[in-house]
């Protein structure tokens, strides 16, 4: 019996904001903290031709996939930033389906992208470990894209969803293909 949901789309589902608490904060930290190492256990040991195969259908192979975690995840640093150092920035959204299809994509290895996550979660957790509770609902940033204001506490659960849910695309891929 598979652990994912029947949408392939959204292996563990979609985004659901949380209510603050302590309990969730850890959680959604911990997430990010490990999720470099929980990529890394997904890709193991997978082939080029692997690594080449859509995790669903019309969707990116599992090297963009890697790739992408790292361009969305750099964006997102630079935005938590952003938000604990100025009122309200208006953040910069970038066209997610143009960078997966670049040449720095399609040329080097997902140890590339692997690697450089390992530094930006380190930076990225020690960064937010020590936000203050209040911090997590009273710091926002705007995003034009959305043409809305977020807190810091949407966004850090958003992005702690955003590394499960790509890791779950390529586990999921892993279980269908029977890959080991």
């Amino acid at each position: 019996m598979s652990q994912f949901s029947a949408d392939p789309s959204y292996p563990i589902g979609k985004y659901e904001p949380q209510p603050f608490s302590i309990e969730q904060k850890v959680e959604w930290l911990s997430d990010l903290k490990f999720l470099p190492l929980q990529l890394e256990a997904a890709i193991q040991n997978l082939d080029e031709a692997q690594l080449q195969t859509p995790y669903r259908d019309g969707g990116w192979t599992v090297h963009q996939l890697v790739h992408h975690i790292a361009d969305s995840h750099m964006n997102a640093y630079i935005r938590f930033k952003l938000a604990l150092t100025e009122e309200n920035p208006t953040i910069k959204t970038y066209e997610e389906q143009l960078w997966a299809d670049m040449h720095d994509v399609q040329k080097l290895p997902v140890n590339v992208s692997v690697t450089l996550l390992h530094a930006l979660h380190l930076r990225w957790h020690e960064a937010l470990k020590d936000v203050q509770d209040d911090d997590w609902n009273n710091r926002t940033l705007f995003h034009p894209g959305m043409n809305k204001t977020l807190r810091l506490w949407f966004m850090l659960g958003l992005y702690a969803w955003h590394g499960r849910h790509h890791v779950a695309h390529i586990n999921r891929l892993r279980e269908q293909k029977g890959w080991r």
